[in-house]
């Protein structure tokens, strides 16, 4: 079986094309610079925006998983780029190519579109797939992490000093990216169901920030103390992100707003069938995993 990935080169990309390459999928994947190949893979140079290059990434693959998207722009018009205008382009080069099956990464954010431009763009680019001919699933993940990932850098290093800064109240629920790669490559090799899938790391009723936060602590060998922050605090703390590091800032006014809303629980109504997939890390050992890689990488 051929796979179309985008995204590949990011961090749920990577874990997604390393699982494929063990179990013997022949990939096709995007790149935005070129590569030497010699890893298996098919490396199409491209990106979203160049339609001869999505062409050849369609070429001979048997399902396509759509990873790549924007999760923090300037504006409204970055964000429907990257996730609108991409997820229609993707959608017209595997129609073109008579791509069938279509394995599209959405994310929790889209199920409260009014909170944030990047939920916007996500629940917009989610009615494309919908509307299409294609054989599709979406997943929505939770909070994702593990090794190689860059987000919650700052959440462990904050723990190794015994702090966590928190938002105002809420809960949210946790993936391994090993755990959703698993999943987006057990899709692409089934039955579409047109279904909207919400997995998690199998914790019931997920995780408060309080709790996650002392999980965090304890992968660094730290107790942490909890502050959770108003939110008018959180938006001045944006606002000085902004000053101080532009275009490359972590915390935006977009993502106060979506780290604000009380409920990033994933739904148990949408999670995937068990005969298809179950999480298999436990977030407090995915976690640990996590630490010891920053660890390995003199990050933390």
């Amino acid at each position: 079986m051929r796979l179309a990935i985008t995204g590949a080169t990011g961090f749920v990309g990577k874990r997604l094309v390393a699982l494929a390459l063990e179990r013997g999928y022949g990939i096709n994947a995007l790149t935005r610079r070129p590569r030497s190949g010699g890893d298996g893979v098919n490396w199409v140079f491209g990106s979203l925006e160049a339609p001869n290059a999505l062409a050849s990434l369609m070429r001979g693959a048997d399902a396509v998983i759509h990873v790549a998207g924007v999760v923090n722009a300037a504006d409204r018009a970055g964000f429907a780029v990257g996730n609108i205008d991409g997820t229609r382009s993707v959608l017209a080069a595997a129609q073109q190519e008579g791509v069938r099956r279509f394995v599209h990464v959405s994310s929790l954010a889209a199920r409260e579109p009014s909170l944030s431009n990047y939920g916007w763009s996500k629940a917009s680019a989610e009615g494309l797939v919908e509307g299409s001919d294609t054989d599709w699933d979406m997943v929505r993940p939770p909070a994702v992490y593990g090794p190689g990932d860059m987000d919650m850098l700052e959440i462990f290093r904050m723990a190794k000093r015994g702090i966590a800064l928190l938002p105002p109240g809420g809960r949210m629920s946790a993936i391994h990216v090993d755990d959703l790669a698993r999943l987006l490559l057990a899709l692409a090799d089934a039955p579409a169901t047109r279904a909207i899938l919400e997995p998690d790391d199998g914790r019931p009723g997920g995780w408060s920030h309080e709790a996650f936060a002392q999980a965090v602590g304890d992968a660094v060998g730290k107790r942490v103390r909890p502050i959770a922050l108003p939110r008018r605090m959180m938006a001045i703390g944006a606002w000085i992100d902004g000053l101080v590091r532009k275009g490359g800032a972590r915390l935006t006014p977009d993502r106060v707003s979506y780290m604000c809303h009380p409920d990033w629980v994933s739904d148990p109504r949408r999670a995937a069938p068990p005969a298809l997939w179950r999480p298999e890390i436990p977030t407090p050992e995915g976690l640990a995993q996590t630490a010891a890689w920053y660890r390995a990488e003199r990050l933390l």
